[in-house]
């Protein structure tokens, strides 16, 4: 495997398109340090002991927090989790002048906990986890490992296993995937995508010179002339 190899997290079973569950957030509180009153929305996570909680909503509240380790023989494989989020979400949706407050303080404890002393542009985890999945099995990036790795090699994986899968009957994986020419851990659908297209355009242009060299014969309507009287 040539480096970057992608580390990935695999749930099942968990619905984070589920509706009520999507809606439990608040877009304005994590782009505005003014906003962070604004928990409207975020209904049961919205405040705690009096307190607004930032970021706040059932979303951020269930933090994945497994973390992972690597190691090559002796050698420990370092985990690169810079850059691991899309840059418009660094740039736009989550502000650097926003940061965590009042978060996993309440009476019922979420998951994964955040630094207060790091902006949400820096909270990287955060952007990945609150991307949230159209269906109930899911792969999300953990981060990146920048060795290559050859045939043979024995690869330890270490799990800190904290988030509770089990109350739901969910399953949780570790993936290590390459991105090809295509991009993806799986070039199935751009094939696809460009066999479809080379398609089109071959029908496209078939139908073009069947106009230009074989026009198809049209009938003329008769005309009619004025009507005496």
């Amino acid at each position: 495997m040539k480096k970057p190899i992608y580390i990935y997290y695999q749930l099942d079973r968990f619905y984070q398109n589920h509706r009520w569950y999507a809606r439990s957030r608040n877009i304005r509180q994590l782009r505005d340090p003014r906003s962070a009153k604004d928990t409207g929305r975020c209904k049961p996570e919205a405040t705690a002991n009096g307190i607004p909680i930032v970021p706040c909503g059932l979303v951020a509240w269930s933090l994945f927090n497994d973390t992972c380790s690597f190691a090559r023989g002796n050698e420990t494989l370092a985990v690169n989790k810079r850059g691991i989020s899309w840059r418009s979400e660094r740039d736009h949706l989550f502000s650097k002048h926003v940061y965590p407050r009042n978060f996993q303080s309440g009476g019922l404890i979420g998951c994964g906990t955040l630094d207060p002393s790091k902006p949400l542009s820096e909270q990287e985890d955060l952007m990945v986890w609150m991307r949230t999945a159209a269906l109930p099995k899911f792969r999300k990036l953990y981060g990146t490992i920048e060795v290559d790795l050859r045939a043979g090699e024995v690869v330890t994986v270490a799990v800190q296993n904290r988030y509770n899968t089990y109350s739901f009957g969910g399953r949780k994986a570790v993936v290590l995937s390459t991105a090809g020419a295509l991009g993806g851990k799986s070039s199935f659908l751009g094939r696809a995508y460009l066999a479809g297209g080379a398609a089109c355009l071959g029908l496209a242009l078939l139908l073009t010179l069947l106009g230009l060299f074989c026009p198809f014969p049209v009938d003329e309507e008769p005309r009619l002339g004025p009507r005496r009287r």
